[in-house]
């Protein structure tokens, strides 16, 4: 027999789903078998070809009272369960790993750099006392002050959240005590910790960054709501998990465009989009203006009255977004930490609002009391060490009143103790009322903005708990891992995504976490297993024409199509002296600024790699000469610094690059680090070259695809067809550039 699940039960019994069945659906009762019911949910056995019709008649009745959703399913309750623990476990062990992975590395920088130097890039804070300031609901709280009173906190990058290792001598050892960030100020910071030394009540202490805890921390307890959610959660776990498909719609009829230069494949995404009952992705290939899709995509949604969260994985995609929709006059918020705070952008901040309300500034005068309060307990005497002498604060308070002392303690020093428990008190209190006013305010900006803009991190805050959007925008989807884009999925009754996982995925560290799944993202998944949700963005603005069709034929099946504006434009177009008379030779061959594509073959230069010291990855001396010759004639030649980029796959090659081409200011970067941009013309060092024709992780054609579409009207790549050419899909790109730019073999 076949099996249907029927979600939505409440209370409800066998015999209400076999009155069901008889009343709604053309279904005889006598078709059925086991019904097995678990809380919400009812696996109802069914002959094998009554299975879809009782499913089809079936969804959105009622059995009994409660209106249910019905589906085909391949097993039963406990093995759905057990399909959500197993999702949930996965991802749980994977983000553990990566977290394990960065943790690591945190010690190999602590090992590999002084203090000071820690200390310069704000990763650590030297100099520290330690203050014990009894228990809160986090664990034991000490606060750690600059062993000079009164000396503020150098800048750090050091914030609440953070897990924190504390040393005194020795960074390293194993026993040092880590603790968790609750509180910082200018002057302080104060972390929870379980059972905390004793050495870290004294001086002469080092605080050290160890992990960015709080995002791993978030991404567990999005996985955590994933398998107890009800409702519409549940609905879009249940697609995920692959227990329930996305729910068939047509497109939805718009008649009014805001941005009205939108091409038909980008109004095409946008009305499917709006549309979606669950899921849409939108797939923008490179240039083709994804951002400014689901830019249209919120106005819509905004102007339809729905609440709309917009995040991405990095602070720079998420300033982009709202930069859009600023300009575009859309209302909306920014939680979080801007990238780059222009004024434009400070104005539409959360910080900048909430400052503005009449509440955060009553807020902000119970602070500077609390704070008062807490500069005069220094002139107390702080209840700890040989002063306690094991009493609790109600016998300190209780002698105080009598006048007496305990066990060696002065009745003076015990009064001093209790007049510190006292105003610590009344800053607590003080400090409770400046919380609630500020949590107050904050809840009336984000109630008075259709949307707020976020990263994914950020999403899963305090400030945002509770809260349900309407829609889920999630730009850079396919740089996200999926625990990372399940945190503002837990926010949203319908998610649209945006990206191309034809280019590189999210950078994982952890090898094992990257093979056990960590580096597939949800977009692809979704894509993979239900192409009928996904649009593709076809007009691209940003290459000739040349450029963009060797990626178009490999990776996105000659779907893309160069808009006019620039399908042919070329160096020569440009708005400067160019002076190519200055070329010769072969450099002439390579600089033509009426060629596009250029590939330069240095398999007879004599120019093989090498590998550093301690080092995994790869530079190629020859060929960063010959990037620093080429770049300079185009700098000679009249081109702006600004407007050329090189790049390689190898961060070695990159450091190389920089040391050999300063202090000219061209842009220098890995292929990983130039995802998303772009320039007037890109040099590309692929940088490969040995006997053994290794190419290494250039295999990740997906790198490829990244690199050779950053250039906008001229492409130089630069590699050895001996080693380079042994891969197919570069093979292909070599016997392209030949057939359709130029291919240059400089001999040594």
């Amino acid at each position: 027999m076949a099996k249907v699940l029927i979600k939505g039960i409440d209370k409800q019994g066998p015999g209400d789903i076999v009155g069901a069945v008889a009343g709604e659906t053309g279904v005889n009762p006598k078709h059925l078998g086991n019904i097995e019911i678990k809380n919400s949910l009812a696996t109802v056995e069914v002959e094998d070809d009554q299975a879809d019709k009782l499913a089809r008649q079936l969804d959105g009745k009622n059995v009994g009272s409660a209106k249910v959703s019905v589906a085909s399913i391949a097993g039963s309750i406990d093995e759905k369960i057990e399909t959500i623990d197993s999702y949930v476990d996965k991802y749980r062990s994977l983000v553990e790993l990566e977290r394990q992975q960065e943790m690591q590395e945190h010690e190999e920088s602590i090992r590999n750099l002084s203090g000071e130097q820690r200390q310069a890039e704000g990763k650590a804070i030297l100099h520290l006392r330690g203050r014990d300031e009894g228990t809160g609901l986090e664990g034991r709280l000490i606060k750690f002050m600059r062993q000079k009173k009164g000396e503020s906190l150098p800048e750090t990058e050091i914030t609440v959240g953070d897990l924190v290792m504390l040393s005194r001598k020795d960074p390293l050892r194993d026993d040092n005590p880590t603790g968790t960030v609750v509180q910082k100020t200018n002057y302080a910071i104060t972390a929870a910790f379980e059972l905390p030394p004793e050495f870290i009540m004294g001086k002469g202490l080092r605080m050290d960054l160890y992990v960015n805890d709080i995002t791993y921390r978030r991404m567990k307890n999005a996985l955590g709501k994933l398998r107890d959610a009800k409702g519409r959660l549940a609905q879009l776990r249940d697609i995920l998990i692959g227990y329930d498909t996305p729910t068939e719609r047509e497109k939805e009829s718009i008649e009014t465009w805001f941005n009205e230069k939108l091409n038909e494949s980008q109004k095409n995404a946008v009305a499917h989009a709006m549309a979606a009952e669950e899921f849409h992705l939108i797939h923008g290939p490179p240039g083709t203006g994804k951002t400014t899709t689901i830019i249209e995509v919120i106005e819509q949604a905004a102007e339809e009255g729905r609440e709309v969260l917009a995040t991405a994985a990095s602070n720079t995609a998420v300033d982009n977004m709202l930069e859009f929709l600023v300009q575009r006059g859309v209302k909306a918020v920014r939680v979080g930490h801007p990238a780059r705070v222009t004024p434009q952008l400070k104005e539409h901040t959360l910080d900048k609002l909430v400052g503005q309300t009449k509440k955060y500034r009553k807020s902000e005068e119970f602070r500077d009391k609390a704070f008062a309060k807490k500069e005069e307990q220094e002139e107390q005497t702080h209840p700890s060490g040989k002063y306690r002498r094991g009493m609790s604060n109600e016998k300190i308070q209780k002698l105080a009143e009598k006048e007496e002392g305990s066990r060696g303690v002065s009745p003076d020093k015990v009064e001093e103790m209790a007049e510190w428990l006292s105003l610590q008190e009344e800053a607590n209190r003080l400090f409770e009322k400046a919380d609630k006013l500020k949590e107050e305010a904050v809840g009336e900006v984000i109630d008075n903005h259709k949307v707020v803009c976020t990263t994914n991190s950020t999403a899963g805050s305090e400030l945002m708990e509770g809260r349900t959007f309407e829609l889920a925008v999630i730009d850079e989807a396919t740089q996200a891992t999926e625990p990372s884009c399940l945190i503002p999925l837990t926010h949203g009754n319908k998610v649209v995504m945006a990206g191309d996982h034809k280019q590189l995925p999210p950078t994982i560290k952890n090898l094992e976490a990257a093979h056990g799944g960590l580096e597939n993202t949800m977009f692809e998944r979704l894509a993979e297993s239900f192409p009928e949700i996904m649009s593709l963005l076809t007009i691209q603005y940003r290459m000739h024409e040349d450029i963009m069709n060797f990626s178009n034929e490999a990776f996105y099946q000659g779907s893309l199509v160069a808009h006019e504006s620039v399908k042919e434009h070329t160096l020569s177009d440009m708005d400067m002296d160019l002076d190519t008379d200055m070329y010769e030779g072969e450099i002439a061959e390579i600089l033509d600024p009426d060629e596009p594509v250029v590939f330069v073959d240095t398999a007879g230069l004599e120019s093989p790699e090498r590998t550093r010291i301690g080092s995994s990855s790869k530079e190629n001396p020859k060929e960063a000469e010959l990037v620093k010759q080429l770049a300079g004639n185009l700098l000679r030649s009249g081109m702006l610094s600004s407007d050329i980029a090189i790049i390689s796959p190898y961060n070695d090659q990159v450091d190389l690059l920089n040391r050999i081409m300063a202090p000219e200011e061209i842009e220098i970067n890995s292929v990983d680090g130039f995802q998303g941009r772009e320039k007037e013309a890109v040099i590309l060092s692929l940088t490969r070259s040995n006997p053994e024709e290794d190419i290494g992780f250039l295999k990740d054609i997906r790198r490829l695809n990244v690199a050779l579409t950053r250039a906008k009207r001229k492409l130089i790549v630069i590699g050895d067809r001996s080693t380079i050419g042994t891969h197919n899909m570069y093979k292909r790109f070599m016997n392209y550039a030949e057939q359709n730019g130029k291919a240059v073999a400089p001999e040594a």
